[in-house]
């Protein structure tokens, strides 16, 4: 028999939509057009842009828990993105929630300087227009270019944020480098200094040479190389090949016969070796450990070492040990005391440690080396190799390892803390598969090194302080606090003795941003904004930077607090990627602005974006092609205006947990005409409140629930369970699920089944029914109105404002006891009914000329309470209802079984006789579904389907495949009637 849904949401699935009233139905048509005093349609720009509406969802307080977080701050380095959107969302709908539950909230907006990538762009910005470096026009006018820049930019993002609706607290505004949180960077550095948790130090450290600055691992990104390579690296005419694995030998210094052959993939690294190492448990090389071999090009000799790090399965078992210039060696070095060669400088250039190779370029160098060995016999040959190359995500340069004299922040002890912290509960973090993360990367951190070599930046507050050959460093606020602090060190009398010097470097952007939990209330002051707010309730970001930030902010919040953490929540969102599941970047040209989104584009816009980008300094010539060729590929007809607000519900429709975030820009346009769905709802009900107030002097007191129609009962029923699912979504941060719910209710179980069925009643003005249903309609848009208000706040406002209610609530609702599940089964049999004619209608080509007729066949009483509905809702002439089918003589009809029940439709004997006329054209429609289906059905029975297959994607093949196996339904069914 023919395949029923008992599901009023298959309606759209199977293109049985019943239409909108106002866009449809030719009744209302003219009336609705001028009333209610709302526009004729949803304009986003037009709601959005005149918004005063802003504080509309602010009821008293009845709570005196605050509920308190602040927004990640963007950087300062350019407009904001779609994480920035998802995240500001997120936390707006948070905000929205917890006030309309009449909690105090505290949402702290803020701006990050971002040293290196400010500097960067700033850089790139001062050659473009001048021709100038930052050492030709010197730090302090340097520093008035950032400053300038700041200002500029920081008032596109604002006016960006406030474009997205978001209800931020500007009066709490914070910058990084602003005097209260430089106080707080300042205070901060010296009592971790005078607690022993910041020390001076030669250490390997990320170094950019391009920048000539040491750079944090989030700005390393990592080039998978499978083999040789060719790789552009800035100040090299020609690309260097990576991908190369070169083995030479070292002759022993007693021997010109016997060696010791090892490979590296970085050749210019062995001016600096400083041993050769092997496994303790090699038997082929113990005999050697101890000797001492011959550097081929340098006047020294290196030692064999006996190490565990060797892997003595790797290449020929013995490895090169290069201190200066590779981690592993490093602390190899530390443990057999070898030697520290650095044999290449801050620009790239070899050092004069390297004698006669001295001031080569590194990648220069390494192509001279390879040839002196081959030259003097020693070359052992070349190998495909494959790798990971590290490169600056700012210069593009390649990161070298370097040892330098660095600030660290000593981090094992605050790191177990923040371990106990989570495995005792009293930090929790969702989604709690992050757990894993957390302890592994803290039971493994490594001292955080905290200096930059850079201009831009809080300065670094440590002095060198001399007095003869007598140098201490000190942390202090100022010249003369040092001087004094540097006088009991050095055991001085005499305070003018001391020369006093401030360190040039500045901080690590994260150091001044983990301190934003505190900073922001006015740390280190004990001020009152800091007693109520901090902690905060929850801390909300991407996962992105669980390690650079929240697990910083958690160390030294609960260290410079007296062991309080700076919040006892992490809620964690994933990465937006495009339609297709490919990360966002400016390399790929598949980036998407906001306001592109918000406003609309045509392709000429999101070119001139493009370039303007590139004027500025932002995108290179490179990123520039890729961006307009991404744009032309993306969206050859351009971006359609969708509006903040169903941008914003559109990010939260989807689950922010998952690790991915697939953002298609028509899923936002079609949130635009869901919003547009609910404006003519409004406008119907309006209208007909306005009608039947009128003829019957309506008040707007309930009426008695028992005498509602069973469609009233249902539909406040259905409110019910919407309302119940989305405070349970609220409060498990499922925002998706209350997205699904809300859409489901208004859409489709409100707009497209509720409101058709009150027409026929509406019509009887002065009727209890009429009242009843203008009760309901009026009661479900306020209710559906305020869950809706989180996430669509200037539709929301907009519209509640113009409901007709007598006392306005504002609170987010609650519990309304109107479930009703017997109620609902009925009606859901109902619709399942409806669905089955709208479907038979359809596959026989029935409409309206035909007068369309059916029958059910049911002793449910239902079907005969609800007959005149069912009559709306399926778009027949006329609904029969019979108890049994044996005192009926049906002829021309088709019959179709929901269940129990039994449907018969009549269809005119020529519509039948047109079907059998093309069912050659049938037969072969058939055939390309089953091979599209066939197709299908294979893709998702792979073996790695589930794991790799977004679950946005796989829900949409679901109901590809499932409106193919409708199709082929409809099919069957046709040729079983006409054969």
């Amino acid at each position: 028999m023919f395949k029923v849904y008992n599901k009023c949401s298959l309606l759209r699935k199977n293109n049985c939509h019943v239409p909108v009233v106002s866009c449809y139905n030719k009744l209302f048509k003219s009336t609705l057009s001028n009333s209610a005093g709302l526009d004729a349609g949803y304009v986003p720009s037009k709601v959005e842009t005149n918004n005063n509406t802003t504080k509309y969802f602010e009821p008293p307080l009845k709570s005196s828990e605050c509920f308190t977080l602040i927004l990640p701050p963007p950087n300062i380095t350019g407009t904001l993105h779609l994480g920035h959107a998802l995240t500001a969302t997120i936390q707006d709908v948070m905000v929205r929630w917890n006030r309309m539950r009449g909690i105090e909230t505290a949402w702290i907006p803020g701006l990050d300087h971002a040293g290196i990538a400010t500097q960067v762009v700033v850089e790139k910005k001062l050659w473009k227009e001048k021709k100038l470096t930052r050492h030709d026009v010197g730090r302090e006018e340097f520093e008035k270019l950032v400053w300038k820049w700041k200002i500029e930019n920081e008032n596109v993002i604002k006016k960006q944020l406030k474009r997205l609706n978001v209800s931020l607290d500007w009066d709490k505004e914070t910058f990084t480098m602003d005097e209260p949180r430089s106080e707080a960077v300042t205070e901060a550095f010296i009592r971790l200094f005078d607690a022993g948790l910041i020390y001076r130090a030669d250490h390997l450290v990320n170094w950019s040479c391009v920048l000539q600055s040491a750079i944090s691992d989030i700005e390393v990104e990592h080039l998978n190389i499978a083999g040789p390579t060719d790789v552009s690296v800035p100040g090299y005419e020609k690309p260097v090949k990576f991908g190369q694995l070169t083995s030479f030998s070292y002759k022993f210094e007693d021997s010109d016969v016997e060696e010791i052959v090892v490979s590296s993939t970085r050749l210019e690294t062995m001016l600096g070796d400083s041993a050769v190492a092997v496994n303790p448990r090699d038997e082929r090389y113990l005999r050697h450990v101890g000797r001492k071999l011959r550097h081929p090009f340098l006047n020294k000799t290196i030692p064999v070492i006996a190490d565990d790090f060797v892997d003595v399965n790797f290449g020929t078992g013995a490895v090169k040990v290069t201190p200066a210039h590779d981690r592993t060696d490093f602390e190899a070095g530390k443990r057999h005391d070898l030697e520290t060669i650095s044999v290449i400088d801050e620009s790239g250039k070899l050092t004069d440690a390297c004698g006669e190779f001295a001031g080569l370029g590194r990648f220069e160098a390494r192509e001279i080396l390879r040839e002196r060995l081959s030259s003097m016999g020693l070359l052992k040959g070349t190998q495909d190799h494959q790798m990971i190359v590290p490169i600056c995500s700012r210069s593009k340069d390649v990161v070298e390892l370097l040892v330098r004299p660095q600030w660290f922040v000593r981090c094992d002890g605050m790191a177990a803390n923040a371990v106990r912290d989570v495995k005792e509960g009293r930090l929790t973090i969702d989604p709690p598969h992050f757990d894993k993360t957390w302890f592994n990367w803290l039971e493994n951190i490594r001292d955080w090194c905290v200096s930059r070599q850079l201009w831009w930046g809080h300065r670094i507050p440590a002095y060198e302080c001399s007095a003869g050959n007598d140098v201490v460093w000190v942390a202090a606020k100022s010249v003369e606090e040092a001087r004094k602090k540097a006088l009991e060190k050095l055991n001085l009398n005499e305070i003018g003795k001391i020369n006093v010097r401030q360190d040039e470097d500045v901080l690590d952007t994260w150091f001044s941003s983990s301190l934003l939990p505190f900073s922001a209330f006015g740390w280190p002051k004990q001020t009152a904004l800091l007693s109520k707010h901090y902690p905060l309730s929850v801390m909300e970001t991407g996962h992105d930077i669980l390690f650079f930030w929240v697990a910083r902010m958690a160390m030294l919040g609960a260290q410079l607090n007296g062991g309080q953490l700076p919040f006892d929540k992490v809620l964690l969102h994933g990465i937006v990627c495009d339609s297709h599941g490919a990360k966002m970047s400016k390399s790929l040209g598949n980036v998407i602005s906001p306001d592109d989104v918000i406003n609309g584009a045509s392709l000429k816009d999101l070119e001139a974006g493009s370039r303007a980008a590139h004027s500025s300094g932002i995108l290179s010539e490179e990123e520039l092609d890729r961006s307009v060729r991404g744009h032309k590929k993306m969206f050859p007809e351009g971006i359609p205006q969708c509006g903040a607000d169903s941008l914003r519900f559109t990010l939260s429709s989807h689950n922010i947990k998952n690790h991915f975030i697939n953002f298609d820009v028509s899923e936002c346009y079609t949130n635009k005409l869901f919003g547009n769905k609910i404006w003519q709802a409004t406008k119907f009900t309006k209208l007909w409140f306005d009608n039947v107030s009128n003829e019957r002097q309506l008040n707007k007191r309930p009426p008695n629930l028992d005498d509602l129609h069973p469609m009233d009962k249902w539909i406040l029923s259905k409110l019910d369970g919407m309302v119940s699912v989305a405070n349970e979504g609220f409060e498990n941060n499922n925002f998706h699920v209350v997205t699904h719910a809300l859409k489901n209710f208004l859409y489709f179980e409100f707009c497209d089944v509720y409101l058709e069925s009150t027409k026929r009643g509406l019509r009887e003005l002065n009727s209890l029914r009429a009242a009843s249903h203008v009760w309901t309609l009026l009661t479900s848009l306020d209710v559906g109105l305020r869950v809706l208000a989180p996430f669509m706040p200037t539709l929301a406002a907009h519209l509640h404002s113009y409901l007709p209610l007598t006392e306005r609530n504002l609170y987010f609702p609650q519990d309304l006891n109107w479930k009703n599940e017997q109620l609902e089964k009925e009606i859901s049999d109902v619709m399942s009914v409806v669905i089955a004619i709208r479907r038979l209608k359809k596959m026989f080509n029935v409409v309206g000329k035909h007068k369309p007729e059916a029958f059910i066949i049911s002793n449910d009483p239902v079907f005969s309470n609800l007959s005149e509905t069912i009559e709306d809702l399926a778009s027949c002439h006329k609904i029969n209802i019979h108890g049994s089918s044996s005192e009926l003589n049906l002829k021309n009809t088709v019959v179709d079984n929901v269940g129990n029940t039994v449907l018969h439709l009549i269809v005119p004997q020529e519509l039948i006789q047109a079907l059998e006329m093309d069912s050659a054209k049938m037969e072969k429609k058939k055939e390309k579904l089953l091979k599209e289906l066939e197709k299908m059905n294979k893709m998702v029975s792979g073996s790695t389907y589930n794991v790799n297959v977004a679950p946005e994607v796989q829900e949409s093949h679901s109901n590809k495949i499932a409106g193919l196996q409708e199709k082929l339904s409809r099919i069957n069914y046709i040729e079983t009637l006409t054969k």
